[in-house]
Order: structure tokens, then sequence, then C-alpha cells
């Protein structure tokens, strides 16, 4: 059993219009990718590429993870024309021409005639993504995530479980209680900071998660996320935060109050048996997050095609599995 402790998790768009926002239902989009999931993992990769396209189609802000599965299945099914546009989809998104060139699995587009013309263009697509990005948040938001990584860090240097929770409680808290009150005001100002805003998702929630493994005391009188959290559902269905987010940030409060054995959405914690599982299903349904059944099988894909389905590592790396399943 993993050990609770702060240091754990040491690391380890701009809105179009406010009018377009209010009208796009991100649940929605949540619930189109994982059709194109279940389709990929069928087998059935023409028909996912075609999905793909239409959702992309229908959507202002598009994640960047989507387009890269989208694109890295196009290679691999030698549909070179939509995996050139997917491509073009991503730099408009924000994918990074040293990613774009490091990712071996976009070898085929590479070798296309019409690559080289689509990268003359790079700098002129990136531009699309650097004018939806608030760059005032981004950079106020990433000091915060370095002042909250060199206050965690803190924990490492108490020795022993009680040393580093006095510290969480004395020291970390009061540091955290702020950073969250800043947060609430980028929410009500601008909406939640991550990749769609400030093209960055990992700062937010590493604050949040932080946040919500102070210690069990703590947590467990905490009302400063419970205010947060209704806040943090509505930036789901606007595509402010993804279904990874937020379930981590839950499930680290969840694995934190119950010392790893209980767990939301499977992300941290174990799933002892069947019943558990249907709970967490449910859970990431919810929130537009595929079943557990459907990741693991995912990975089965990854293993046999070499393709990156760009599926959440570092705690969940692998497959999850049922505890009293042979």
């Amino acid at each position: 059993m993993k050990k609770f402790s702060l240091t754990l998790i040491l690391i380890g768009h701009f809105l179009v219009s406010t009018k377009s926002n209010a009208q796009e239902n991100y649940m929605n989009y949540h619930s189109k990718v994982i059709e194109c999931e279940e389709l990929i993992v069928e087998g059935k990769y023409t028909s996912a590429i075609n999905k793909f396209d239409s959702l992309f189609n229908q959507f202002n802000f598009l994640f960047l993870r989507d387009i890269k599965v989208a694109t890295e299945l196009s290679a691999y099914d030698n549909d070179y024309k939509s995996g050139l546009n997917f491509v073009r989809l991503g730099i408009k998104a924000g994918w990074s021409l040293e990613s774009i060139n490091k990712n071996k699995n976009l070898q085929s587009l590479r070798e296309q005639p019409e690559w080289a013309k689509l990268m003359s263009t790079y700098d002129s697509l990136h531009k699309t993504y650097l004018s939806k990005i608030n760059f005032q948040v981004k950079e106020q938001v990433h000091e915060m995530f370095k002042k909250d990584q060199k206050k965690a860090f803190g924990a490492l240097l108490r020795i022993g479980q009680k040393a580093k929770r006095r510290y969480s409680q004395k020291k970390f808290a009061p540091h955290s209680e702020q950073q969250l009150e800043k947060l609430e005001q980028i929410l009500n100002e601008y909406g939640y900071p991550g990749e769609r805003l400030i093209g960055n998702n990992l700062w937010g929630s590493v604050i949040l998660s932080h946040h919500n493994s102070i210690s069990v005391n703590y947590n467990s009188n905490d009302t400063l996320y419970a205010l947060l959290r209704p806040k943090l559902l509505n930036a789901l269905k606007q595509g402010e935060i993804s279904p990874y987010e937020l379930a981590q940030i839950e499930d680290w409060r969840i694995a934190g109050l119950h010392d790893h054995k209980l767990t939301t959405y499977g992300f941290l914690g174990a799933i002892p048996d069947d019943t558990v599982l249907e709970t967490v299903n449910k859970n990431r349904a919810n929130i537009g997050l595929r079943s557990i059944d459907l990741r693991n099988e995912l990975i089965d894909v990854e293993n046999e095609t070499g393709m990156d389905l760009h599926l959440p590592k570092g705690w969940q790396n692998g497959k999850i599995t049922v505890a009293n399943r042979r």
C-alpha cells in the first residue's frame, strides 16, 4: 500500500467568445471521443478517423491529445490526407514542431510530398494557437505553480511521517489556501486555467491536487475545495478542464482521506472487486471519461500496433486491474 504524502505528487485558449463557449457542451465532445476509442479497439480505424474528423468540425476548441491520436491513427491506417489535415489542426492547437518531428509514428506522413509545404506554414498556423492564449493568466498560474512546488518540496526535508504531516498542516496549508483563493479569482474572471485558456493542463491541477492531499485531518475539514468543485464541473462542460485533470484532482482527495484504499475514478487507490469497478465506471462516465475496461483494451492496441493513444501515464502506467480478478 502506498503511503499517503503531500510529496508524492511533486512533479513527477483564451475563450473564443462567451456566446460560442456557452453553446458548446464538452460532455458531448468527450462522449464522441469515447465512441472513436471504441471503434479503435474494434479495429475499425477508418470509421474512427471519420468520426474524429466530424467531431473536430463541431467544436471551436480541440484538446491536443485527441488530435494526436487521430493523426497517429491516420498514419497507421495509411490515410495520409486525413493525417496531414490533423497535423495542421494540431499545430493550430499548440502541437510543437519539436514534438511533431520527434514522433516516430508520423514517419509515413513526413514522407509525403505535401509535408514540406505543410511545415513551411508552421509559423502562421502556430500564430492561431498563440492568439487564443491568455499570457497574463498563464504567467500568473506558472508563478503559482513554481511557488507550490517549492513549498511542497519542504516536506521532503522532513524526516518521518509525523514531521511531514506537521509541516503540511502548519506550513503548506496556509500557503495552499492563498493559492485556492487566487485560483477562484481566475475562475470567476477568466475560467479554469487549463489547456484552453493558458495552453497548460498541468499547473492548475497540480496546485489543486496538492491542496487535496495535505493531510487526512486537514482535508476532512476543508471547505475551500468544496466551494470550487461546482465551478470545476462547469469548467468541464465548457471545455476548460479535461476529465483526466478533474479525475486526478478528486482522486487525490479520496485517496488521501482513506490511505489509498478508496478511489473515485480509478486513478489512485486500489479497485478491490467488481462492485467497486462498477461504481468507478459510473463515476468516470459522469465526467466523460472512458471505462476502465476500454482503457485496458486501448493499451492492448498500443502494444499490438505501436501507436501512442496518449492515455494518462504516471500513476496509471499499465493496465488498471481489479484486485480479486485472476
